[in-house]
């Protein structure tokens, strides 16, 4: 994959005499690059600003450096995070989320949803509560919830009543259901109880909605998800120039004396910075700004090193190029022998923030291979 983007930034900088000629060259580039990360087009930027939700944020911070370089890979279950704020603004502990945006291949891991739980009511009296219960049902008849199958339980816990914060419930088979079908969508019904489960009348506790309340603590559906995308890198057949290894940005079209004396040094890594601003992305995308994909560049020569990092195949082919021992074999090529994944948060079509981790984005290493 690091070596489609390479390519396809080449692509997109290199230049041309005829203006049409860049432009479309551009287009195309930059098309395919959307392809590798996963769109057909790239979403359009909020009609005004908004912050992302702290919650997202916090799990990029948690997962990746601040370029989306992945620190840590076992954080994330699945590749992909998505973000959905409640839409109805009800008052009435009823929640709905759009989900239309969660791609058919995306297989379902974890779904949660997420409430902030305002400070309690004063109460007065000996009759104080310090817990209550909290249930999260299913919805399954919108009008009539409180009827025997109108509703079907998905969580259920004490609560205290000492604090306010987050909690955050596990709706995975609802999100299921509503996945494979649109249609029985008809939302969450979260109820508070004392601990006998009688009602509480005035309730205690409250979670804060989707009105009344600061954006930052309106409730959220978080969804871990997996759309089985591993490192699966483009073809580059076809491509204008697909055969060209790009030179190190910003300027990648390099005079032909200076490339020479590239392939008289030995075999390293060298940067190469994706800048998203440049590309035109920076309207959807929230971090990183950019990344460095860093290129391999540079001479195998016999006898092969350690430190170039060589394999046992290509000491043999060094070897038989050196010695002339086979026609048509040519020496060992500097490429990546490590890759690294990096990760972006941005906003989708509808606005929603997402969390994707894309694999093979960033040469960590270079060797003779």
């Amino acid at each position: 994959m690091l070596r489609t983007v390479l390519l396809l930034l080449a692509l997109a900088k290199t230049a041309c005499p005829n203006p049409a000629s860049v432009a479309s060259r551009r287009a195309e580039a930059l098309k395919k690059l959307l392809e590798v990360f996963g769109m057909e087009d790239p979403p359009a930027p909020p009609t005004h600003f908004k912050q992302p939700p702290q919650y997202m944020v916090d799990l990029f911070n948690t997962v990746a450096n601040a370029d989306g370089v992945t620190k840590n890979p076992d954080i994330l279950e699945g590749n992909t995070v998505r973000s959905f704020l409640e839409k109805t603004h009800s008052e009435d502990m009823r929640f709905l989320f759009v989900l239309s945006s969660v791609a058919k291949n995306e297989k379902i891991l974890t779904a949660e949803l997420h409430l902030f739980r305002l400070w309690p009511r004063v109460t007065d009296g000996p009759k104080r509560h310090h817990f209550c219960q909290v249930s999260v049902y299913q919805v399954l008849e919108k009008d009539k919830p409180d009827t025997p199958g109108g509703k079907k339980l998905l969580a259920a816990r004490l609560v205290s009543l000492q604090t306010s914060g987050w909690e955050v419930f596990a709706i995975t088979p609802a999100v299921r259901d509503w996945t494979e079908d649109e249609n029985s969508n008809q939302g969450l019904l979260v109820t508070v109880q004392g601990l006998s489960g009688s009602p509480l009348d005035p309730p205690p506790l409250q979670f804060a909605s989707g009105r009344g309340h600061h954006e930052s603590k309106k409730p959220m559906l978080v969804l871990f998800t997996d759309d089985g995308r591993r490192g699966a890198s483009l073809p580059t057949a076809g491509f204008p120039g697909g055969s060209h290894t790009p030179g190190t940005t910003p300027l990648l079209g390099r005079l032909r004396s200076t490339r020479s004396l590239d392939r008289l040094r030995p075999c390293q890594r060298h940067p190469l910075s994706v800048d998203f601003e440049e590309i035109g992305w920076s309207g959807w995308i929230i971090s990183p700004r950019g990344y460095n994909a860093f290129h391999c560049k540079g001479s195998c020569p016999f006898p092969l090193g350690e430190n170039m990092r060589p394999t046992n195949h290509a000491t043999v082919q060094s070897i038989i190029n050196a010695l002339k021992l086979s026609e048509g074999v040519s020496s060992p090529c500097c490429v990546p022998d490590k890759l690294f994944s990096i990760n972006l948060l941005y906003f989708d079509d509808d606005e929603n923030v997402v969390l994707k981790q894309y694999d093979d984005m960033v040469a960590g290493s270079c060797g003779c291979h």
